[in-house]
């Protein structure tokens, strides 16, 4: 895999942010069950030593769990974490592909718990857990 390859089955990412928007190119892959968010990894990534930044994976994971909760419920609600709690066992760097891959525990009518793990390149660099807040949405 090349530098700019984008492995099958990701899309540009739709939903956008503030926070997330210095770092695009992002992209998704749905499934049945989550959302997956991935990347190709650039300097503008990475911390004072150019290994991929703690924030920047903390910040993937609690969107990719958001969005998985979402999914569940057929977007018909929204969410809000209530918190997120990341281990960090290994590190990334420029060029690899970033992916979060989340799992969904449980959703109920006021609480959504959700895991995942953030792979470089197939390996795993993290794993994250989050409890997030079910909001009805306006009409």
């Amino acid at each position: 895999m090349t530098s700019t390859d984008i492995p099958d089955g990701f899309e540009p990412l739709s939903r956008k942010s503030p926070l997330t928007e210095p770092w695009e190119p992002l992209y998704a892959k749905k499934t049945d069950k989550a959302v997956i968010i991935g990347l190709r990894l650039a300097k503008p990534h990475t911390n004072g030593r150019g290994l991929i930044h703690g924030g920047l994976i903390a910040a993937l994971a609690d969107n990719a769990m958001g969005y998985s909760c979402a999914q569940m419920t057929n977007w018909t609600t929204s969410f809000v974490t209530i918190s997120l709690t990341v281990d960090f066992v290994g590190s990334a760097e420029i060029g690899q592909w970033l992916a979060i891959e989340s799992d969904v525990i449980r959703t109920g009518k006021t609480i959504c718990f959700a895991q995942c793990l953030v792979k470089a390149d197939d390996s795993v660099i993290a794993r994250a857990s989050g409890t997030f807040r079910v909001v009805p949405k306006k009409g």
